[in-house]
């Protein structure tokens, strides 16, 4: 596996002062030196790729690609300041991506609407975060195939008896997302994703918007209708919080399924087509030859690689 470049101050990490989800605090830059420069040595898209002048040239040239990620997402992503290190699902997509593109990777952690919003001005090169293609996304960033699809489940305070039915018992309660993210448009109904439908039977929720799911799972686990009487998330999220001993359950049945993205910034530049195209590529050979799978087996215990 090649070496990880971490482009945060391990340091502040270390110290507990999280650079990611928190407002629109950027991160701290190059703490961690400029790559091997391994596009030289031979080995994938970077050693055969007839590039010159764009994006994926300057990442070949360079020998490192730059991607976002949020260190407070365990299993999709956690930073793990006793080893120095980010571990998880997405670092793994992420990092196999680098690869295969025959570079080294960096790190890099800014708040999750800076990332969605695009324009990021060369920062980073590419978001490997869990992050859904909705329509008006797609209007700022390009996305790829999806490499992972994730039920979205509700979760409750394990003393609630109140939610049991989906469908009628969550109307008008307080439920906790991250902001932003689809789960908030999924309860004010403007979640749009082309191919995909919702029903939207939540009516009349109170929203309480927060900077990550573990957040707003943190002030759900301080009691039943303390702050708030649901969250809603990502089965796996759920489920890995509620794993760790945290008092939260999944209740029901899975309200939508989301496809989950690659996304590269559509007004980087350098022109970004080349590297959409290769990490298209990429990801479709990491379903065909299994690795997906392997990885979701591995952080989730069941394979979401495929659309259910």
């Amino acid at each position: 596996m090649r070496r990880s470049i971490v482009l945060v101050l391990s340091s502040l990490l270390a110290s507990g002062v999280l650079l990611a989800g928190c407002g629109d605090v950027e991160p701290e830059s190059d703490a961690g030196g400029t790559g091997s420069g391994d596009a030289a040595s031979g080995e994938g898209v970077c050693a055969t790729t007839d590039a010159k002048g764009d994006l994926l040239a300057q990442i070949c040239e360079k020998g490192v690609l730059t991607v976002s990620t949020d260190p407070a997402y365990p299993p999709q992503s956690k930073y793990v300041p006793a080893d120095d290190e980010y571990v998880g699902f997405d670092i793994e997509v992420a990092t196999e991506i680098a690869n295969r593109l025959g570079v080294d990777i960096g790190w890099t952690t800014p708040s999750w609407d800076v990332i969605t919003s695009g324009g990021w001005n060369g920062r980073w090169d590419m978001s490997v975060g869990s992050m859904t293609p909705t329509n008006d996304r797609q209007q700022v960033l390009h996305f790829t195939e999806p490499y992972y699809f994730t039920p979205a489940v509700v979760a409750v305070h394990e003393d609630n008896t109140g939610v049991q039915n989906l469908q009628t018992d969550l109307d008008g309660k307080k439920i906790g997302v991250c902001s932003g993210c689809t789960y908030e448009q999924f309860l004010d109904k403007s979640l749009d994703i082309k191919g995909f439908e919702f029903d939207f039977a939540i009516d009349d929720a109170v929203v309480k918007g927060y900077d990550t799911d573990t957040t707003a799972l943190q002030d759900l686990s301080l009691g039943d209708g303390t702050r708030l009487d649901a969250v809603i998330t990502s089965s796996t999220t759920a489920q890995g919080y509620a794993d760790e001993g945290n008092p939260i359950e999944i209740v029901g049945d899975p309200v939508f399924y989301e496809p989950l993205s690659v996304a590269m910034d559509k007004s980087a530049e350098l022109d970004p087509a080349t590297l959409v195209d290769a990490a298209d590529e990429i990801v479709a050979e990491m379903h065909a030859d299994g690795t997906l799978s392997k990885m979701s087996e591995k952080w989730y215990g069941l394979d979401v690689s495929k659309q259910q």
